[in-house]
């Protein structure tokens, strides 16, 4: 059910802007809250939003019915650099019948392995794995390729610019395998990495093997039923042979944004809170600082005295610095969870208690199922979890993706 008012925190999410800017909208008429509610927080009503485009994508979701999308068939999916499997779950979940999953990490391989064993997953070096066996079975290929810097010695030598790259390897095995349909997912620095030369590379090799590519887009998962803010570079690719008989449609977003208290506690996303599990700990100095910071707050909220011993040399240093000594708030979004939730330059701090998430805690922000259970140590869990594609941003992906093949098959039978 679409709310009738919004936050500030919630519409800052939903107009992809700042609460400082919607404060200054306030002050100069340009967008100013219509009430107060029962703790004098300031409210937006949903009217005052939809003229918005952002906001109007959210309110006219198509999201049930996209929910309905099933394969007509049953589509194969190998997925490369698989990692935990944040992504597999999401595309399993969908409904492809995962046939390969390869990845590098043996902590990522051994969780993968706990949670599906009858997946076939093949552990080690990917450019040690031949795919022609693969040729014209698959439909389609997925995976986070790792981005490296590209050498531009040859800006024009398509294919072999990327050599020694793992696209290089993400690309190779399209080549072989020939799906009608790939999936790569990136980070969204990607985007503008080396002003744009980077991903100018990938779209001629992208061309040079057969394909199309979808203008690549970046998602953010709060709009996809994910509690935090995330952002991922998606693209999609078409073989040439059937792109121009089918359009992809990205998927709609959910309609509404998701916060903390819908990840650890009973609701819409979860039918418990979370289960207590082993977590990270601080040392005891920074908790006693840390136990000052207030929720939703971060350093700049501690007393000048507490501010200079946690900052040391930065806090004369210029910029906002937000996720130093940041506490997450119940009623926002978590942040984009890193690969640790207790470095210093990106804290996650429980909103409630003065101690990191735990394990279960990080697994729920990424939208993993309880039962899903992670190998290694405690800092291998969290890489695990941090570095995984949240379940239901792939989850959305993967059912425009049904669509997609749905499509692909009607025309071509």
């Amino acid at each position: 059910m679409i709310p009738d008012f919004y936050t500030i925190a919630q519409v800052a999410d939903i107009l992809s802007t700042s609460k400082e800017t919607l404060r200054r909208w306030d002050k100069s008429g340009k967008l100013v809250p219509s009430r107060n509610d029962e703790n004098n927080y300031r409210l937006y009503h949903r009217s005052q939003l939809e003229q918005f485009e952002e906001a109007q994508l959210l309110f006219n979701s198509a999201w049930e019915d996209e929910l309905k999308i099933k394969p007509q068939k049953k589509y194969n999916l190998i997925e490369l650099f698989a990692g935990a499997g944040g992504l597999a779950i999401g595309m399993e979940k969908a409904g492809f019948n995962t046939v390969l999953l390869s990845e590098l990490d043996k902590f990522a391989c051994q969780t993968l392995r706990i949670n599906r064993p009858k997946w076939n997953i093949i552990e080690g070096d990917i450019n040690k794995i031949d795919f022609q066996k693969y040729h014209n079975s698959i439909d389609i290929v997925s995976g986070g390729f790792p981005c490296q810097a590209f050498s531009y010695a040859g800006q024009k030598r398509g294919f072999e610019d990327a050599r020694g790259t793992l696209f290089f390897a993400f690309a190779r095995a399209i080549d072989e395998i020939k799906p009608k349909v790939f999936l790569a997912e990136n980070v969204k620095g990607l985007l503008n990495h080396d002003n744009g030369k980077t991903l100018n590379t990938i779209k001629r090799i992208i061309n040079d093997i057969g394909y199309v590519l979808v203008e690549p887009r970046i998602l953010k998962a709060i709009f996809y039923q994910v509690p935090q803010k995330r952002e991922r570079l998606f693209l999609i690719g078409i073989r040439k042979d059937i792109a121009d008989k089918v359009k992809y449609n990205w998927p709609s977003p959910y309609n509404r944004i998701m916060t903390l208290i819908d990840a650890l506690k009973k609701g819409d996303l979860y039918d418990c809170d979370v289960p207590v599990t082993v977590g990270a700990k601080y040392p005891k100095r920074k908790a006693e600082i840390l136990s000052f910071v207030p929720e939703g707050g971060y350093w700049k909220d501690l007393p000048e005295n507490l501010q200079r011993e946690y900052m040391k040399k930065s806090f004369f240093l210029g910029g906002g610095k937000t996720g130093m000594a940041r506490r997450l708030a119940w009623n926002e979004p978590s942040l984009t969870l890193t690969c640790s939730p207790a470095q210093k330059q990106t804290e996650r701090c429980h909103p409630d208690e003065t101690r990191p998430l735990t394990i279960r805690e990080y697994a729920r922000i990424q939208t993993f199922p309880d039962n899903w259970q992670f190998a290694g140590s405690l800092s291998n869990q969290y890489k695990q979890i941090g570095n995984a594609v949240p379940i239901n941003l792939a989850y959305a992906v993967g059912r425009s993706l049904i669509k997609l093949l749905n499509d692909i098959d009607n025309t071509l039978n």
